[in-house]
């Protein structure tokens, strides 16, 4: 039996049992039952959830943290699962192992307060929008700022782009949330490198990234001087 390492608990997760779905077909090494969809390793060896002593918990996946968290609350015994996501490197939560009658407790609490709930998502969510439609006019008025020569409607389009919660982009980051220089002028210099110059089509042609992006350097700095030193259109038609 290949010896297994025992996966690192996940960020923020109580002590207590960690269940693995493994990726190759494993057996117990007590029972010899397999492949096991969940195990648990135990001095390098994995073992079924009925020789773990976790085989009366029911499987709860992630998704509905409040549920998660209720059952978690009313179960005596809890088990995180995880998976290794090869491609990130390091194992995921993918939900966790409850008592049975615990997760039908929760539940019950979960459909008591439902609308309630409801009523608060709806009202975070409005509030959330506000929020982002005020960060992302902040965000283009700092873009206008440093670059003044940069028509309204194009900084309001990099601004939203590159501020869209969840995105990952350079406007959600700490610098961006800081509307930081150097993140406002990241996001223009994408922006501009993507929209402004063929930099797209010479990675579709299998050109290499960094390569692409020396060929168009000239026509991205040459963009930013103008939007740098020039002035609006409409507002010298106002004047």
């Amino acid at each position: 039996m290949a010896h297994l390492a025992t996966p690192p608990p996940p960020t923020g997760s109580r002590t207590g049992p960690l269940v693995v779905q493994p990726l190759r077909r494993r057996q117990c090494a007590d029972c010899r039952s397999g492949p096991l969809s969940l195990l648990v390793v135990e001095d390098g060896a994995p073992r079924c959830l009925d020789c773990a002593d976790l085989g009366h918990l029911v499987f709860l996946p992630r998704g509905d943290t409040a549920l998660t968290r209720r059952t978690r609350e009313e179960s005596t015994l809890s088990a995180v699962v995880v998976r290794f996501n090869r491609r990130r490197g390091r194992y995921e939560r993918q939900g966790v192992l409850v008592e049975e009658a615990a997760l039908a407790r929760a539940e019950a609490r979960c459909l008591a307060d439902a609308e309630a709930r409801s009523r608060r998502r709806v009202r975070d969510a409005a509030r959330r929008a506000t929020a982002d439609v005020r960060f992302t006019d902040a965000f283009a008025a700092e873009i206008r700022r440093l670059f003044p020569g940069c028509p309204r409607a194009r900084a309001r389009e990099i601004a939203e782009h590159a501020s869209v919660r969840g995105s990952g982009r350079v406007g959600r980051s700490a610098a961006g949330r800081a509307l930081s220089e150097g993140a406002v002028t990241s996001a223009v210099v994408a922006s501009v490198r993507h929209v402004e110059t063929p930099y797209d089509h010479l990675l579709m042609s299998g050109m290499a990234r960094h390569e692409a992006r020396r060929r168009i350097a000239g026509a991205v700095e040459t963009a930013l001087r103008g939007w740098r030193e020039d002035v609006d259109v409409v507002e010298v038609s106002a004047g």
